[in-house]
């Protein structure tokens, strides 16, 4: 035998070695294995692309297959310590092991935040937590459903002290048994959204399918059958946004307290729909964005690994850098599994994003006259759906200082006070009213919020996702393309916005008018500052005596001074 012989024999013996270290979970996957699909409502629109027909090379024999795992750590240990040609360390596992994918069942926000609904809506409770663990806890409540069942959230917490047999599925997170083995079944259609993801079933008498970009010869096909119960098939689907837009596409129906049918339809985040209605859908898929590719040509596995062009990062880059600093934080009460380092590393990445790829500001010169400064700051996305995007506790604004000639702050609007608050912003002051769209701010009270606002069917504000019917306001910024006139209701500009000259797809410009004490030079500075989880979200939580949401108001008080982020910034001298 060659030394390549050898080498590949030495392979798959340390790779079976280290995979029977690991629980297998074979019994709970033969459910999600042997169901195509887990019905649920939808209109059957077919999808808007057409895909190729996945493909397997030489399939592991039909007889005597490994049982399929779940968990993620049989896929990392081929698919981790990976490292480029010129040095970059570009591991799969290390990578989705510190993302908010992997730490989706984890995270206190929303662990808190559903506990505040089916406190609002007890007789809901059974169908709250399926509907909000299919995305966050997927492995688990997919395969509720398969057998008949739904989903549960709060009897597999706390992580790793459940005694729920499921709960080291739900622990998973989306994970890449998710990921790599939803079909191309309904993408793209309404079918598709609110977690409607179909799963591959296993084929009677052979290993089920892990879906992926590339083919994989026999040989490596043998060794990943032997290692996961799984063989690769390569399917063109995992690179479309359609694939994303599966949980990235939520509708959530308002309930009446006490019971009843749902009383209206809410588009709770909708960014694969912003993004096709602007022009990054005929140049940029989701993947493009958030995972983006290496550069050079790299393998995808450390075992007999064939290098590959156009490899894509597992690195899923966001905006949430403050929940990934708060699971850094409390990694032990959470249940955190990847390292420091990592989580470090993950959320400068993820910073870096926030502050490279997502907006700019410019200042530019107004009329002068004495005793009085006019300019025009203009934000502009660079994004690919509305800044910011997906869950509607985001919030993005505008922080303008001016500075007279000795370094005095003499005008000032949007400062972030130590407790997440938005100096001048009229919801965090009084919850029931809300900061309006402004074409022009000339107090320091005044600041432009880019943020969606929901109402109940009464009316009033809320922060309740079962409770909101409406966007009274939304004029988070809009993409490059995207025209606000045409566009859908479940898009929509809402409020002021919508009549603002000004406001228009890629950005927006508000015109600044400030009476000064005086004449002279003046610097001004403009910020675009972002905030993952608004001060207001976080307090209407403070009402609720559970321990999720106690939890998460004392993680959000220790640490509501750095729960907003400068994403971009100019500064200018006047006149």
């Amino acid at each position: 035998m060659g030394g390549r012989g050898l080498l590949a024999v030495a392979s798959i013996v340390w790779v079976l070695a280290a995979v029977g270290q690991a629980e297998v979970r074979g019994a709970r996957f033969a459910v999600l294995g042997a169901e195509s699909a887990v019905p649920r409502a939808g209109s059957g629109v077919p999808p808007r692309t057409a895909h190729r027909a996945p493909r397997t090379v030489n399939p592991a024999p039909r007889t005597a297959h490994r049982a399929p795992r779940t968990d993620s750590s049989v896929c990392i240990v081929c698919h981790d310590r990976l490292v480029s040609p010129s040095g970059e360390d570009v591991s799969i596992g290390g990578s989705w092991r510190a993302s908010m994918m992997a730490n989706s069942a984890r995270d206190p926000y929303w662990q808190a935040a559903v506990r505040r609904e089916v406190m609002d809506h007890p007789e809901a409770q059974a169908a709250i937590e399926d509907e909000c663990s299919i995305c966050h806890m997927p492995l688990a409540t997919y395969a509720d459903r398969a057998a008949g069942g739904s989903g549960r959230i709060f009897a597999r917490l706390p992580i790793g002290g459940s005694g729920d047999p499921a709960a080291a599925d739900a622990a998973e997170g989306v994970s890449c048994v998710v990921c790599h083995r939803i079909t191309a079944e309904k993408l793209g259609s309404p079918a598709s959204f609110t977690g409607g993801y179909v799963l591959a079933a296993a084929p009677a008498g052979r290993p089920p399918e892990m879906f992926g970009p590339f083919q994989v010869d026999a040989g490596r096909t043998t060794v990943m059958h032997s290692a996961s119960g799984y063989v690769p098939a390569e399917a063109s689907h995992v690179q479309t946004s359609e694939l994303c837009a599966t949980c990235h596409t939520l509708f959530t129906g308002a309930l009446e307290p006490g019971g009843g049918e749902p009383t209206g339809r809410l588009p709770e985040q909708a960014p694969y729909l912003e993004w096709r209605h602007s022009a990054y859908r005929e140049s940029r898929s989701c993947q493009s964005c958030h995972m983006p590719d290496v550069a050079e040509r790299v393998a995808v596995s450390g075992v007999l690994g064939q290098p590959r062009e156009e490899v894509s990062r597992h690195v899923f880059l966001g905006g949430n850098f403050f929940m990934m600093r708060m699971l850094n934080r409390y990694r032990d009460e959470l249940g955190v599994v990847a390292t420091p380092g990592e989580m470090a590393l993950a959320i400068a990445r993820t910073v870096e994003h926030l502050q490279r790829d997502t907006a700019s500001v410019a200042i530019e010169p107004g009329p002068t006259a004495a005793g009085r400064l006019e300019f025009d700051v203009v934000a502009r996305n660079l994004a690919g759906h509305k800044l910011p995007t997906a869950y509607p506790s985001r919030r993005a604004w505008l922080h303008v200082v001016v500075r007279d000639g000795t370094g005095r702050t003499v005008f000032e609007s949007g400062a972030l006070e130590p407790d997440g608050r938005i100096r001048g912003n009229d919801n965090d002051e009084d919850p029931t009213r809300f900061e309006p769209h402004h074409e022009r701010v000339g107090r320091a009270d005044q600041v432009q919020v880019y943020e969606s606002i929901m109402a109940g069917a009464n009316g009033a504000l809320t922060t309740g996702l079962l409770s909101g019917v409406r966007y009274v306001k939304d004029n988070r910024l809009l993409p490059a393309g995207f025209d606000k006139a045409a566009a859908p209701d479940d898009i929509a500009v809402h409020g002021d916005a919508g009549t603002d000259a000004d406001f228009l797809a890629g950005g927006d410009r508000v015109t600044y008018a400030i009476s000064l004490p005086g004449t002279g030079a003046y610097e001004i500075s403009a910020e675009l500052r972002f905030q993952p989880i608004g001060y207001r979200w976080a307090e209407n939580l403070r009402a609720y005596d559970a321990f999720e949401t106690r939890r998460f108001v004392r993680y959000y008080d220790a640490m509501s001074a750095e729960s907003a982020l400068t994403i971009a910034r100019a500064t200018r001298r006047a006149p």
